[in-house]
């Protein structure tokens, strides 16, 4: 039985990739175009959640979303979610119709194709080199000013271990909203690292569940209700998670 699983997980896993990469092939030229300057990165945005939906949708992955707030149009958001897989690109995606950029690992740069966008488009960040870390809060302010949102992992990473319900919350998107004075969103995603988590001879097709939480304001706010509202944010997404796997 272990052996029919594990042909099942590879053929899987390698169509996921295959999707997701045909499909930025596919819409290349226009991806290229649309990314050559910051002012047209809304029909980038546009464009990427194209990619995003119709990766998860061939590959089997039909999303589920429940929302507790309607975003307003043209304004700027922190976007967080926990992290647990690759596929969190795609859902968040997939959930977010504002356009944002991400900030994530400089390691993703490496991945064919894919990488190519998102060191285009989205701030990366060398989480071993400070000067990298201090230099992804001068972008994302550009950002900010330019009327996007942001979207950033919280918990720097994915956790190694699996059994982590949710990793502890660096400080990064929380200072940044409260220097802007936008709102926090807080997403949870529940399903993706049963669906594709980063073992390999795991996961399948499914449903992958989001909440879109309350968001929580920082008019008002400054750098030393930072932890006050890090912690609020993390016990609405972990509290989250909880129900789901209940």
């Amino acid at each position: 039985m272990r052996f029919f699983k594990i042909i099942f997980w590879t053929i899987w896993r390698i169509w996921f990739f295959l999707m997701m990469g045909i499909i930025m092939i596919g819409m290349g030229p226009i991806l290229f175009v649309t990314s050559l300057k910051e002012e047209w990165y809304p029909y980038f945005f546009f464009f990427a959640r194209i990619w995003g939906k119709g990766t998860l949708l061939l590959s089997g992955l039909y999303y589920r979303i429940e929302r507790e707030t309607k975003l307003e149009k043209g304004k700027s958001y922190m976007f967080v979610a926990n992290h647990t897989s690759i596929s969190d690109i795609m859902l968040m995606l997939a959930v977010v119709k504002n356009p944002f950029v991400f900030v994530g690992k400089i390691e993703l740069a490496k991945i064919p194709i894919f990488g190519y966008f998102y060191k285009r488009t989205c701030i990366l960040v060398d989480r071993s080199n400070s000067k990298s870390r201090m230099g992804v809060f001068e972008r994302a302010q550009k950002r900010l000013n330019s009327g996007l949102s942001i979207c950033i992992f919280p918990e720097g990473g994915v956790p190694s271990d699996e059994t982590i319900v949710l990793d502890e919350f660096k400080d990064g998107a929380f200072r940044l909203a409260i220097e802007h004075q936008i709102a926090i969103v807080p997403i949870t995603f529940a399903d993706n690292k049963k669906r594709l988590s980063y073992t390999f001879f795991s996961g399948g097709p499914g449903i992958m569940r989001a909440k879109v939480h309350q968001s929580i304001p920082t008019v008002g706010k400054t750098l030393s209700d930072k932890k006050e509202i890090k912690d609020e944010t993390r016990t609405v997404i972990y509290h989250q998670l909880l129900k789901f796997n209940a």
